[in-house]
């Protein structure tokens, strides 16, 4: 009864906080202003405390502009998770746009949408592209699917041909981030509850979002690893296989518990370059 009182409770807060705030973001997207990319961050903090998440964010986030961040991806939850911490637009599938209520929130928040598939690469190379070349920061899952997790899947490098094309003056900036689903109500979760929180498969939306509103408050942790540049590898592929190796890395610490070793500090070299190594 507990559980179904506190379902309630969250989606009623959740919608009376949802539904009156999307025209106000609407106008502020209408009119170009600067509060189309900032207001966003407040609704998700907003979303944090309705839906009980206690956020843990270890690194430091880049200060470049643009930024291409690529994260593991467990759930649509991380959209509220990293759209609290960045001032970014997320990069999604083309599919999501057709979604209830969350088609319209993405929009809002100036998605970029993309169709996945081979023949389609410098389309979605291009879209990216674009954003990043008027100093958009974006938000890239390039796993391609989410995952259970408790693992990352590896990185598409199709996904980052973006981050190969400089903008203006100097390369773009790519920083992988970490997200981990840890604790629920400060216990330790294991890899059995992980998937409440998790959405992967043939999961079905609505159920799973209405067991997770009635569970306690859940810990997740964010790291952001040292930024790098297209132009610090030999190959589209070899920066996707790093991105991953550090996302993975990041995740099997904070589910693990373990205490983080000090990382190198951020390459240097994100000038323009001579000539841009051409994709693998």
């Amino acid at each position: 009864m507990r559980a179904l009182a506190l379902r309630i409770a969250r989606l009623c807060g959740y919608l009376a906080l949802t539904l009156p705030l999307m025209p106000v973001q609407a106008l502020f997207v209408a009119r170009r202003s600067p509060l189309a990319a900032s207001f966003p961050m407040l609704y998700h903090r907003l979303c944090w405390r309705i839906l009980g998440f206690r956020v843990v964010e270890r690194g430091e986030r880049s200060t470049h502009r643009p930024t291409l961040f690529v994260a593991n991806h467990v759930s649509y939850l991380d959209i509220t998770i990293l759209g609290g911490l960045l001032k970014a637009c997320f990069v999604a599938k083309a599919d999501v746009a057709r979604w209830p209520l969350f088609g319209t929130l993405a929009r809002l928040q100036r998605t970029v949408f993309v169709e996945r598939h081979v023949r389609r690469s410098a389309e979605q190379r291009d879209a990216i592209s674009q954003r990043l070349a008027v100093g958009d920061d974006l938000i890239l899952f390039p796993e391609g699917t989410s995952s259970d997790g408790n693992r990352v899947l590896p990185f598409k490098s199709a996904l980052f041909a973006a981050a190969e094309v400089p903008t203006g003056s100097a390369a773009i900036a790519v920083q992988p981030v970490s997200i981990a689903y840890t604790r629920l109500n400060g216990v330790p979760m294991g890899r059995w509850l992980r998937p409440y929180f998790a959405w992967y498969g043939d999961m079905e939306m609505a159920p799973h979002l209405w067991d997770l509103l009635g569970l306690g408050v859940v810990t997740v942790e964010v790291e952001f690893h040292p930024v790098v540049s297209r132009l610090e590898f030999p190959s589209r592929k070899a920066l996707a296989q790093y991105c991953q190796r550090a996302v993975a890395d990041g995740l099997a610490a904070a589910l693990s518990g373990r205490e983080r070793t000090p990382e190198p500090p951020t390459p240097a070299p994100l000038a323009a370059p001579s000539a841009v190594g051409a994709p693998t």
